[in-house]
């Protein structure tokens, strides 16, 4: 049985680095280049099978992503279908037993956070310049504080809100295994069906907030 907080590490360099997490991070990779290799090894009119499901999320996604970044932000789609697809892989992954979610881990949840973030940054500077940064300064230069503290705040909300979401869902899934007997399978079966719809509803939250995030620097401000 997988012990929760009980992580394997390596030292490498002076560092120290969690090797469960990085072992189910590759794995959660490895499946999402599967269900893509899947859907796209032969392409049908009419999708079919792993095809279907995932033009079904790939559309989804891409509607989503043209009304909330616009058409400067197209760009962005392939980013935020492969974001949904491992964060959806990832708080499912850990579900089974013996395996531990890449993102009941704050390195991996704070990483992609930073991530997004960064990305919000660049790519203001990038294509709005000193506008972007001017808006700091709104609507008075004493504003700045409040939203370099709102900055700040951003990736830390994201990476604790997916953490704290999908480690709880596995600590109750594996108290549950252990209280409950054998012949009574159901509490655990109810709870494990509610913790797969919690794991997408979680990967849904963090992808819509990081396309928020993105919009405010790709998309065309409004005069």
């Amino acid at each position: 049985m997988h012990e929760i907080g009980v992580r394997e590490t390596v030292q490498f360099a002076g560092l120290t680095f969690n090797w469960e997490t990085l072992e189910m991070t590759w794995i959660t990779m490895v499946i999402v280049l599967l269900i893509a290799f899947l859907a796209t090894r032969s392409l049908k009119l009419v999708p079919s099978g792993w095809q279907n499901v995932v033009e079904m999320v790939v559309t989804a996604l891409a509607e989503q992503s043209d009304t909330m970044l616009g058409k400067r932000g197209q760009f962005l789609s392939p980013f935020i279908v492969t974001l949904f697809l491992f964060l959806l892989v990832s708080n499912w992954v850990g579900l089974v037993p013996t395996m531990a979610s890449p993102t009941n881990d704050l390195n991996t949840t704070l990483g992609l956070a930073l991530l997004v973030i960064c990305m919000v940054h660049v790519l203001g500077v990038y294509m709005k310049g000193g506008h972007y940064i001017a808006h700091f300064f709104q609507p008075t230069p004493v504003f700045v504080i409040i939203n370099a503290i709102e900055e700040v705040a951003k990736p830390i909300t994201l990476a604790f809100r997916l953490f704290g979401n999908i480690l709880a869902g596995e600590i109750l899934i594996i108290v549950l295994l252990k209280l409950m007997p054998i012949w009574m399978p159901v509490p655990s079966v109810l709870w494990l069906a509610f913790s797969i719809f919690i794991g997408g509803v979680q990967a849904v939250i963090f992808t819509m907030l990081s396309m928020a995030y993105l919009a405010n620097a790709v998309k065309e401000d409004e005069h």
